[in-house]
Parts: structure tokens; sequence; C-alpha cells
């Protein structure tokens, strides 16, 4: 690594370079399975998510470049292979599986759930154990968008309706006939 005088250590931000190249890894992985699904969804479901997906895939590309490039100012190199990738990543690719749509939805929720807790792990690391309170920052913005997409796809598969003032309404039951 090239001499950075930043206020860290060599092997701080060595460390937090490892922390980032993970988290690439896992982002190009989920950025593969997103288009995938995009390409692949059927269903009375198709428009909203294909273009969800899209959104999501799109968003996911210039967090990429952002990981990619703050491992650079760090002084490090990005992972850029998919051997590398897959080498890395924590998430699993599940290669020639089409689930149904809702099936999609779940797969993607757990990995932007998986992520998250990567990246909750990381800013704590990058904050207490590294001392990179930028890169703490710059992870945290990364989790809280995770959260969103997951929150989005979450809210996709479970359905249930919600009552104007936020509640969900009680469940009735039927009452069988003849009773």
């Amino acid at each position: 690594m090239p001499r950075i005088n930043i206020g860290l250590t060599d092997e701080q931000r060595q460390g937090v370079i490892n922390l980032l190249n993970q988290d690439l890894a896992d982002s190009y992985l989920l950025l593969v399975k997103t288009k995938k699904y995009h390409w692949d969804v059927v269903g009375p479901q198709f428009r909203s998510l294909h273009e969800l997906w899209e959104e999501h895939y799109e968003k996911l590309t210039v967090n990429i470049d952002a990981i990619a490039e703050r491992i650079r100012t760090l002084g490090g190199y990005p992972i850029g292979s998919m051997e590398g990738f897959l080498k890395l990543a924590t998430l699993k690719e599940h290669a020639g599986d089409v689930p149904s749509a809702t099936g999609m939805v779940a797969n993607l929720v757990q990995d932007h759930e998986q992520l998250i807790r990567n990246l909750r792990g990381h800013v704590d690391q990058s904050s207490e154990e590294f001392k990179d309170e930028g890169t703490a920052d710059f992870l945290t913005g990364l989790m809280e968008e995770h959260e969103e997409i997951a929150w989005m796809l979450r809210s996709f598969i479970e359905g249930q309706p919600i009552e104007p003032n936020g509640t969900q309404p009680a469940t009735q039951t039927k009452t069988p006939v003849g009773v």
C-alpha cells in the first residue's frame, strides 16, 4: 500500500479496506441477483416488481462504485473479479434457481437483511477497532439505504391491510353456519 498520512495506521486502513471489500462483494452479488430477478419475474406483479428492481439495481450500482472509490481513497484496491466476489461474499448465489415472484422478494429481503447485519457490524468495527469515523459514517449511509429497500420488499409480501390510523384491522372470525 502506498504511504498515506490521513491519521490512520496502515493496519487500520487495511482492516477497513478488508471490510469494504466484503461489502463490495456482497453488494455485487446482490446486484447480479436483483438484475436476474428483474429479467425473470412473471405473474400479476410483473410490472411493479420489474420497475422496483430496476430502481434497486441502479441504486446498488451507484453504491458499488462508491464502495470501490472508498477503498481507493484509503489506498487499497477493490476486488474486481467474480471469483473474488464469490470468495468474499457472505450472500449465497442460488445459481439456476428461478423462484416465484414472492419467493424472489423473500430472497431479496433475506439478502438485504444480511447486508444490514454485516454493515452494522462493520460500522462498529470501523469506528471502534480501526478508529475510522469516515468509513463508519459511509457504511451507516449504506446500511440505511438497505434498511429502506428491505422495508419496501417486506411490505410487498406482508400484504396485510392497514387502517388509516396505522394499525392493522382486527381479524374477524366467521361464525359457522347453523350455530
